[in-house]
């Protein structure tokens, strides 16, 4: 097969690829529609849908600030409870650590760092709730749940790194057309959401996580004055530190406690100042705390575990008469509940969007009448919400606020059927209790039965149709997903093709391995068939919640068998009765086995540490390892530093083992030392657990600039100054005498560009290495150590093994690249994503130098195995082609580019299709959005870096040789 054939179909199918992926994504992970306008004055009395909401809204617009909100009181009937709202986010704040989990108190530490609080709840002056997040557990899209009620897209996870303003109904809009004045303090977040809002301001960025002090001292130093001032109504306070802590230390940092004991500080400077003090005046201001989501035990988030999704609501200021801590601090809600029991409470109309339920404990005080009435306004609500949903909803004969008569039933009926008709009957059942309850008050013949009936079958009603609404999966175009699933089949299905046409051309000197002489047909040797079985399984596997959870037992399974399979080969030229084997053996090849098999066995010592090293995915990672140990013993610190330290000496005995001893390469290799103890000088100076200073940034930068240029000074200069081969005479063909040749003309010899994609490849190597010491959690220099031990041992058993079975030994690395991804903590959860890491160098905040930092910690392991290419094609592709005295360029090409680069691709194109197919049919299934679809972001983000690290691959090789042709020819012009 042509060489110009070869790229224009893998080049057609990666374009194919690329397009239906962008269409399956747009289609499968569309923006949550949301209903356009906001709510109110219609918000207060039924409507079935008469287009009332164009007269409100012209009337709502006409008003000024005061006579709205004089109009809402008059309109719901209830007077507010409170004037002021303080709302404080303590971000990243587990519930559990304020109010225990499963009916026992928290941990003794946190429970003394928080004492004010704790006297609070346990005295009943405040409420605590466990309230639940949704998926995605990140900082703006949780915001947008609390302050609108609605439950965002899954791609929300990607615009909490590009904020927009927020268009949609909710809580601060209506607060702001009923002339309330607003001030926030904190994270910047709220900035971007509501631009203009806010009278005063002081925002800090969120994501420098580094910052765990001066980022929570810019709101408390302005927090004294403000309570001192009567000039707003909100005040938000988002205090950014413990989240930060979390990042760096997860949940037992040392940190951890201070933190906590600073927040419980605020807690106790707000409630003396403005809620105690004020105590006469029936509670005007309310504070609540809330937190956006939790952490887990690294103290990361973003997930869907209980951990993460576990945040707080903990209400001061109500009256209530719970003297008992745990009636205090064990409810549990869900975080768009938040909203309309705000909106109640103050006296505005529920956002537009809202899908949660108030919550009732916050409405104990009101009378009977007034705890129905806003149990009437919720559902009026959600059934407008569900009326938008299904808009062949009716129930047109239900009574308006002002129609109810003596008539009506006061007994429920049992609902049944559709989802539809469900809905409709426990309204019908509530409106009509209440009906009944209102005409026997008004004949003052109710009874307590007939007002528990009637809050009972509310409440039926909005759980339901909240529990309803917030699962309800959007329309997604069939014809769009259909489209893009087909192109990715067909360029997965051409990937593969070419692969087997491939693998079965003749290479030279070996025709008669790879067809049979009689049938023509390809002989599938074992590599093969375990190869297709692998595929095989990865792709049944993905449809297992469980197995996506845990994939990483799977890669780590398919690893060592893959490493036993090598050692069979090894040692097949030692079975007995086999004279071939035993003719090998007399002609002095005992020493190549020898290396072969030591290079199998360390590759299987190492892949066992690695495997022990974290106990990653999501159900199990309470269980023991390595990293576990080492933390609790403190020796993180010292296996950092001499992990670092064998980092440096193995790269640099690679480079002078197997490279050239020529100036050149000793001028790549001090270039490299320099950065490698620079890493190491920063290392050991600079503590994790501190926040990060002007020095430790600057220092920072001074790496990533060295390394640069040292990579890429190798990477364009090394072709130009390699020594070119002038081959003499030899009567036999080896590496220092094959020529390339183009259309008979010598072009470059085969020496020249062994040692430059060697050596280049060897820089790629050691900078992507030092680059991962720098920016991994301390605990993972050990398995950046150990990735590069797999890589040169693998690299020693390729260049001793035969030539058969390339495109094997490709996959093999790409096997290694995916298990060591997981070795180094990963899993398929976006919990488990470091963003600590992603801001070192970082002076301030960056969401493109981030996001790049974060992307190569998270795919350290991939891209370092694919970089590895460079190596393999030195070592293992060019001994295909010195056994014969000249090879065309065509055939070479095919040779440097066409399996190393083609067998990831391929392989990782048949995943990501497989996996569109799996979500596409479990996108009804009740973990799509916490399992599967986090699941395919990651399998997408894969596919970046596969592309991303074969094009690097690619674009070496085709300088490196350009360049050596460039130069030959000048040569023999010269001659």
């Amino acid at each position: 097969m042509k060489l110009s054939i070869i790229i224009t179909v893998i080049i057609s199918a990666v374009i194919l690829q690329i397009i239906g992926l962008s269409l399956f994504i747009f289609g499968f992970f569309p923006v949550k529609p949301a209903l356009s306008g906001v709510s109110g004055p219609e918000s207060f009395y039924y409507d079935d849908g008469g287009g009332s909401d164009s007269v409100a809204n012209h009337t709502r617009a006409s008003m000024p600030p005061h006579l709205l909100k004089s109009l809402y009181q008059e309109l719901s009937g209830i007077h507010p409870s409170f004037e002021r709202l303080i709302l404080m986010v303590i971000d990243g704040l587990p519930a559990e650590f304020v109010l225990g989990k499963d009916g026992q108190p928290p941990r003794e530490d946190f429970r003394e760092a928080m004492p004010y609080t704790q006297a609070l709840l346990s005295n009943g002056m405040a409420t605590g709730y466990h309230a639940k997040a949704a998926p995605p557990t990140v900082t703006m899209p949780r915001l947008k749940a609390m302050v609108s009620g609605a439950i965002g897209g899954f791609l929300d996870v990607a615009f909490n790194f590009n904020t927009q303003a927020m268009l949609d109904d909710n809580l601060l809009g209506q607060f702001f057309r009923i002339g309330w004045k607003m001030v926030m303090l904190g994270d910047e977040t709220w900035l971007k959401l509501f631009p203009g809002l806010f009278t005063r301001h002081d925002g800090v960025s969120s994501f420098y996580v580094k910052d765990t002090v001066q980022v929570d001292q810019n709101v408390s130093r302005h927090l004294e004055n403000e309570l001192n001032r009567d000039d707003w109504n909100l005040l938000i306070l988002h205090y950014l530190g413990l989240d930060h802590v979390g990042h760096i230390g997860g949940r037992n940092s040392i940190l951890m406690a201070p933190k906590l004991k600073e927040m419980d500080e605020v807690v106790k400077m707000i409630h003396l100042s403005t809620i105690q003090t004020r105590d006469n005046d029936q509670g005007k201001t309310l504070l609540v705390v809330v937190s956006d989501h939790g952490m887990t035990e690294n103290g990361n988030h973003g997930g869907s575990s209980y951990e993460e999704t576990d945040s707080l609501a903990l209400f001061v200021g109500l009256k209530n008469d719970l003297s008992d801590y745990a009636a205090s601090s064990c409810n549990s809600i869900y975080q768009v509940d938040i909203a309309p029991t705000l909106a109640l409470l103050f006296g505005v109309p529920i956002p537009k969007n809202n899908v949660g339920v108030l919550i009732s404990e916050a409405f104990d005080l009101l009378t009977d009448d007034k705890q129905l009435r806003v149990l009437e306004l919720n559902s009026w609500q959600l059934l407008r919400l569900i009326q938008a949903q299904l808009p062949g909803l009716s129930c047109r004969n239900l009574p308006s606020h002002d129609g109810f008569t003596d008539g009506l039933a006061s007994t429920t009926v049992e609902c049944s059927g559709s989802m539809e008709k469900m809905l409709c009957c426990l309204y019908m059942n509530a409106i009509n209790l209440h009906s009944s309850w209102k005409s026997k008050s008004l004949s003052r013949s109710k009874s307590r039965d007939d007002y528990s009936c009637t809050v009972a079958a509310y409440h039926q009603f909005l759980k339901t149709a909240s529990e309803w609404l917030s699962r309800r999966v959007t329309d997604k175009p069939v014809g769009l997903l259909a489209f893009g699933i087909v192109a990715m089949a067909i360029s997965s299905l051409t990937l593969l093709g070419l692969m087997i046409c491939m693998s079965t051309e003749d290479q030279p000197g070996e025709n008669q391995r790879l067809c049979n002489s009689s049938t023509g047909l390809h002989k599938w040797s074992v590599n093969e068939i375990f190869l297709l079985g692998v595929m095989l399984i990865l792709v049944m596997s993905m449809a297992s919640s469980s197995m996506v959870e845990e994939e990483q037992y799977i890669w780590h399974f398919v690893l060592s068998t893959s490493y036993v399979l090598f050692l069979r080969k090894a040692v097949q030229p030692l079975a007995p009765g086999s004279a071939k084997s035993f003719f090998k053996l007399m002609k002095g090849q005992t020493e190549r086995l020898d290396f072969r098999i030591s290079s199998i066995i360390l590759l299987l010592i190492s892949g066992r540490i690695l495997r022990s090293w974290h106990q990653g995915g999501v159900n199990w990672t309470y269980l023991p390892d390595i990293s576990k140990w080492l933390e609790r013993v403190n020796h993180v610190r010292s296996i950092q530093l001499a992990s670092g330290l064998l980092v440096i000496s193995l790269s640099i005995f690679a480079l002078f083992l197997f490279g050239s001893r020529r100036k050149i390469t000793q001028l790549v290799g001090f270039c490299f030392l320099i950065c490698g103890f620079l890493v190491l000088w920063h290392l050991y100076h600079n503590n994790a657990f501190v926040s990060a200073s002007c020095d430790a940034a600057i220092q920072a930068q001074i790496i990533y600039a060295i390394l640069g240029i040292a990579t890429i000074g190798t990477f364009v200069a090394l072709p130009w100054f390699i020594p070119l081969w002038s081959p003499g005479t030899c009567s036999k063909p080896n590496v220092k005498s094959t020529l390339v040749t183009f259309d008979g003309q010598c072009i470059f010899s085969l020496v020249e560009f062994r040692e430059s994609s060697y050596l280049i490849g060897l820089a790629y190597i050691i900078c992507w290495c030092l680059l991962q010491l720098l920016l991994q959690q301390p605990i993972n220099s050990m398995p950046i150590l150990l990735l590069l031990v797999q890589i040169l041992s693998s690299m020693l058993y390729f260049s001793c093994s035969g030539l058969q079975h390339i495109e094997v030994e490709v996959a093999l690395l790409y096997y290694m690249g995916m298990a060591g991804h997981f070795a180094l903590g990963n899993s398929n959860t976006l919990a488990t994503i470091d963003v600590a890491g992603a801001f070192i160098g970082l002076s301030s905040h960056s969401m493109f130098l981030s996001g790049i930092l974060m992307f190569i910690i998270t795919y350290a392991s991939p891209m370092l195995f694919l970089l590895s290419m460079l190596m393999y094609i030195s070592v293992k592709c060019t001994s295909y082609l010195a056994n014969h005295q000249n090879v065309d360029s065509g055939h070479f090409a095919k040779m440097i580019l066409g399996f190393p680069c083609l067998v990831p691709v391929g392989l990782n194109s048949i995943l990501l299709t497989s996996y569109t197919i799996v979500l596409l049919l479990m996108r009804n299934h009740l973990f799509v959005w916490s399992v599967f679809s986090p699941k395919y972001l990651y399998v997408c983000a894969t596919t970046v870096c596969i592309y991303v690290g074969v094009f690097v691959v690619a674009a070496t090789e085709i300088y490196t040789c350009w360049v050596l042709a460039l130069r030959r020819k000048k040569q023999i012009s010269i001659r």
